[in-house]
């Protein structure tokens, strides 16, 4: 009797501290809710695990290591962002800038992935600053609505555009440039049926959908011999493949072209990681009923900082920028509403650590049907676009068409802020609050020549 009363007021005791630190009653909420938010967060996220190190791993990184350290950043960072932010935001390494990591930085500038794990980390450092000094709110002033909501669109389809050419479904043709590839092939065979058991589930309003998916396709993958067990046994050490293996020092070292493109780097990943996150804490915000009568997000700067702090501890482990995930709103739906639900996301991710490094065992096939998926619902932003507006349609599409068709999301940037800097000289809007808009796109302008004389 003695211990069930020592134990009910040890109950009590935490739920108090709890309730202190993350105010739920205040909001609406209780514990149960909020672990239940955070289950449901996670299994939407936890795609990421199988993901992101399909993507780094063509980067030459390897892959289980990747696999421990996207777990490690998405624990740290979720659990940074509740108990500092106490906001339901979970974080982990973001898609659409993990390919621009692994296809446009490793591969085509030929930038040694250590090196590029030292520009995220600077990313950070300057988010951070940028956060602290406000100047990210001029940043954001400058860029209207229709580029954030274009970059995210024009992002989406690049992601989905590497799934279906990752899955053999669309390959190389010298005629068109482009083409179907053989699907009766057992590579893109195995990832349309993914897309099929991704699509069901996701209609079904299966919250891990792409997850079930996923495994499905890697079970038949293993049934017709597409994949192998790894040979190497799991160790934990596995992580020290990718943690503090950056390399700061060379990103100053870079000399020639690319120190023109360390200066594109930096920005693709600072801006991305920007415009993602407002997007992000605007949706996850306004539906969890956090958003103030004005239209402001309450301890913006907090959030911010947290994930400039994430993106940093993220390169350390060995990964690609860290951000927030609109799948968050899945646990908003689900009732989250402080940041407890991103505490219990968190720890999720830790105890998935464990055993992530087994993402090898998950071939290309299987993790196609999630880029796709993701790249399709990533598409949604667009229609914020007023395609009926000149002076928002063109720059919008020119940004949505470039990031996939050129394969790179700095292309995308240019040509959109470039393209509304313009029309909007030529319009006769132009005034001297835009100096900071027309500066990037003059810089943009100065990029292209230069890669024209090159």
């Amino acid at each position: 009797m003695t211990g069930a009363t020592v134990s009910t007021e040890a109950e009590v005791q935490e739920a108090g501290l709890l309730e202190r630190h993350f105010k739920m009653r205040e909001r609406g909420s209780n514990t149960r809710t909020e672990v239940l938010a955070g289950f449901t967060t996670f299994l939407t996220m936890a795609y990421i695990v199988l993901v992101n190190p399909a993507i780094l791993g063509q980067a030459g990184m390897p892959v289980a290591s990747v696999a421990a350290a996207t777990c490690f950043a998405a624990a740290f960072a979720s659990i940074l962002m509740g108990m500092v932010a106490n906001t339901p935001l979970a974080l982990a390494p973001g898609m659409g800038l993990n390919a621009y990591f692994s296809f446009t930085v490793v591969q085509q500038m030929g930038v040694p992935w250590p090196i590029a794990l030292g520009c995220v980390f600077i990313s950070g450092v300057a988010f951070l600053i940028l956060t602290l000094t406000g100047v990210r709110q001029l940043i954001v002033s400058v860029v209207p609505q229709h580029l954030f909501a274009a970059v995210a669109g024009g992002i989406g389809l690049f992601i989905g555009f590497i799934g279906l050419k990752d899955a053999g479904i669309v390959v190389a043709n010298p005629a068109t440039f482009v083409g179907l590839g053989s699907v009766t092939e057992p590579g893109p065979a195995l990832a349309l049926f993914g897309l099929v058991v991704i699509g069901t589930l996701s209609v079904w309003n299966v919250r891990a959908a792409m997850l079930i998916g996923i495994v499905l396709t890697t079970i038949a993958a293993w049934i017709t011999g597409q994949t192998s067990a790894p040979t190497e046994p799991y160790s934990l050490a596995a992580l020290t493949g990718t943690a503090f293996q950056l390399d700061i020092l060379g990103v100053f070292g870079l000399s020639g072209q690319q120190g023109i493109g360390l200066v594109e780097i930096l920005f693709v990943f600072l801006f991305v990681d920007l415009f993602d996150n407002i997007g992000t804490l605007v949706a996850v915000t306004k539906r969890a009923g956090l958003m103030d009568a004005a239209g402001k997000i309450p301890g913006l700067n907090r959030i911010l900082m947290t994930d400039a702090v994430a993106t940093m501890v993220g390169a350390m482990a060995g990964t690609s920028t860290v951000t927030s995930y609109v799948e968050s709103a899945a646990g908003v739906q689900a009732g989250g509403r402080t940041g407890l639900t991103a505490v219990v996301c968190g720890l999720l991710f830790f105890a998935t650590m464990f055993v992530a490094p087994y993402a090898q065992l998950v071939p290309l096939a299987a993790t196609a049907p999630a880029l796709v998926v993701v790249g399709g619902l990533m598409l949604l932003p667009l229609t914020e676009v007023d395609w009926e507006d000149p002076m928002a349609a063109i720059p919008a599409f020119l940004t949505v068409a470039m990031i996939p068709l050129t394969f790179s999301i700095a292309n995308g940037l240019a040509f959109g802020i470039t393209a509304h800097a313009l029309l909007k000289l030529l319009k006769g809007k132009a005034t001297r609050a835009d100096w900071f808009l027309f500066t990037l796109a003059a810089l943009f302008v100065v990029r292209f020549a230069w890669m024209a004389a090159e």
